[in-house]
């Protein structure tokens, strides 16, 4: 068996935090409007729900704290940034294949009721 099919499908919530950390490190307020944007409103989540989600990707291995600052000067020091770690990569690729595999078969079978726009 595979490490992707091995592990476990990804929460909304958390695929959607990992995608707003796949390229840079960002502190919750900006994560959870990247979220917002990247859903398209979809996924809205509270500081709650954000904060509960940071702490159990944190202790799952998928997320970090990380020592990088955007702009220092600009940045409140008690902000906290968080980045993607390779764990957490690697459980993204994983989840991005799976949903790959999920429209292939849906077009094989014709259930897609309209053609997949890409870019």
């Amino acid at each position: 068996m595979s490490k992707e099919t091995n592990s476990k499908p990804l929460t909304p919530a958390v695929l959607y935090i990992l995608f707003a950390l796949a390229k840079e490190a960002c502190h919750g307020y900006g994560i959870m409007k990247q979220v917002e944007t990247d859903s398209k409103g979809k996924v809205s989540m509270g500081p709650g729900t954000l904060y509960g989600s940071l702490n159990r990707m944190m202790k799952a291995g998928l997320i970090k704290e990380s020592q990088k600052k955007i702009d220092p000067d600009l940045d409140d020091e008690r902000r906290i940034y968080y980045e993607i770690t390779g764990l957490g990569q690697e459980s993204l690729s994983a989840e991005l294949e799976r949903y790959h595999e999920v429209v292939v078969l849906a077009g094989q079978k014709r259930l897609l009721t309209k053609p997949l726009a890409y870019g």
